[in-house]
């Protein structure tokens, strides 16, 4: 289904992920401080242009065994021994906390039962034994707790098997990009009616932060139904869904045919929509090509380049405002970091919309130059021509990008008669849209290994 070197490529290796092999995640190999150079990919296991490159792969989960367990009274632990050599240390209390019993965890919701103030945070161990290849504890009180060895390896506390779960979890590693993206495409009824697509589809989304869908039909109502896909969209002031035409009296840049600058939407929201779907009904009879930057790859290249406007940026908050009639009236106020970090230092979201800036700036008098000198040498660097991706959408296709990453804009454009442009858009979380691949990925995952099955 995917129309390019980049999907046909990286997506089958991601979509067969398990957590062991999570980590080894679609990387960009343009880091922070690296030169401007052509953008490569760098998964370890993949094909790249007749070259390969290996990676040594750990055998299924279901292959663990333990070789032996023993309580570590000292340091408070217990210590499991697998049949490769290698040991998990796994705490005491967080043992108890995480009984599998049924009377400590509804099996059914998998949800702790246990409550915290039943929870003896300095308990001992009594006992410790490895019984059909699953450990079972004692505790002081009697009560016995059972782990499967899968269930244990996948929470080993190791940096390495943190990091890898971390990232299976949340498919925190990015691949950043320029001008030169070839844009991952697929199939809108594919995507509509195969897992695997689906699946396929939302990785690159995650991963890239820009997919095309072609082939949705030319009228109102595949936005809705790409949602219900992956469960429901956010209803925002604009509606549930929204239309972008020119119109009189518009309550949005966004509804005229002027030139929009690149911007991510709703900043004016203490809780920016995650993702976003446009899809093309009409275009116009001239003008009217997208543009997009990969905001992420813009704040490191500000991060190198000039490290005080960036820490301008992720220090100092602008505010946001939104007011109007539309789904309903509506009069929004936020402040927000231009940059904005996750508590590892990280960039998490970038926040920033000129329409919707306010005349508003709560800032110390001395401090509203340097906000605009670092607002300026961020914008910037958006719109360098060998950051600014630009293509025009034709009719039945629907983009599909991350609002938090990806920042967007418009040509200016001319309508005619029987050329009218005319977009219908939705919004999403980020929650809703993990939770759906994380479900198409178990799902997928049993699929083959069902087909496996009855292969052997």
């Amino acid at each position: 289904m995917w129309m390019n070197s980049f999907s046909r490529i990286t997506l089958p290796a991601l979509q067969r992920s398990t957590s062991t092999k999570a980590l080894w995640a679609l990387r960009s190999c343009r880091r922070p401080g690296e030169a401007a150079g052509p953008l490569r990919i760098c998964h370890p296991s993949m094909q790249i242009r007749g070259q390969k490159t290996m990676e040594s792969v750990p055998p299924p989960l279901s292959h663990h065994v333990v070789r032996h367990a023993q309580a570590l009274h000292k340091e408070r632990m217990i210590e499991v021994e697998w049949e490769d050599g290698s040991c998990s240390f796994y705490p005491f209390t967080w043992l108890r906390d995480n009984c599998q019993c049924p009377k400590c965890f509804l099996d059914s919701a998998q949800q702790r039962k246990l409550l915290m103030v039943d929870v003896d945070v300095n308990t001992g161990v009594d006992a410790v034994e490895v019984t059909d290849n699953k450990v079972s504890i004692l505790w002081p009180d009697q009560h016995t707790s059972v782990f499967d060895p899968v269930w244990l390896k996948k929470r080993c506390f190791s940096p390495a098997a943190r990091q890898t779960l971390q990232e299976e979890l949340f498919l925190k590693e990015h691949y950043y990009w320029d001008s030169k993206l070839k844009i991952p495409t697929a199939n809108y009824e594919e995507v509509i009616h195969d897992d695997k697509a689906a699946l396929d589809w939302l990785i690159a989304l995650r991963r890239v932060g820009l997919v095309h869908l072609k082939g949705a039909p030319k009228e109102s109502g595949p936005v809705a139904r790409l949602s219900e896909r992956i469960g429901y969209l956010r209803t925002t002031y604009y509606g549930h869904t929204w239309e972008v035409t020119d119109k009189n009296m518009a309550v949005n840049v966004a509804y005229t045919a002027v030139k929009l600058s690149v911007h991510t939407d709703y900043p004016a929201l203490r809780y920016t929509p995650g993702v976003q779907f446009l899809h093309c009904i009409k275009q116009a009879a001239e003008g009217g090509e997208s543009d997009m930057v990969d905001g992420f790859h813009a704040a490191m290249q500000l991060q190198r380049e000039d490290p005080e406007a960036f820490k301008t940026l992720t220090t100092l908050r602008a505010d946001f405002t939104d007011r109007g009639t539309d789904y309903c009236d509506f009069l929004l106020q936020s402040k927000k970091h231009t940059i904005e970090l996750n508590a590892e230092g990280e960039v998490r979201r970038i926040n920033c919309n000129n329409a919707t800036r306010d005349s508003v700036l709560d800032l110390p008098l001395h401090q509203v130059q340097p906000f605009y000198r670092a607002y300026r040498a961020f914008m910037d660097i958006l719109n360098r021509p060998e950051n600014l991706l630009t293509f025009k959408l034709e009719p039945g296709e629907v983009v599909t990008f991350d609002n938090w990453r990806l920042l967007h804009g418009r040509k200016s454009y001319i309508n005619k008669p029987d050329m009218m442009r005319h977009l219908e858009g939705a919004y999403l979380d980020w929650d809703e849209v993990m939770s759906r691949l994380r479900i198409l990925r178990c799902a997928v995952q049993q699929n083959d290994l069902q087909k496996t099955q009855k292969c052997m």
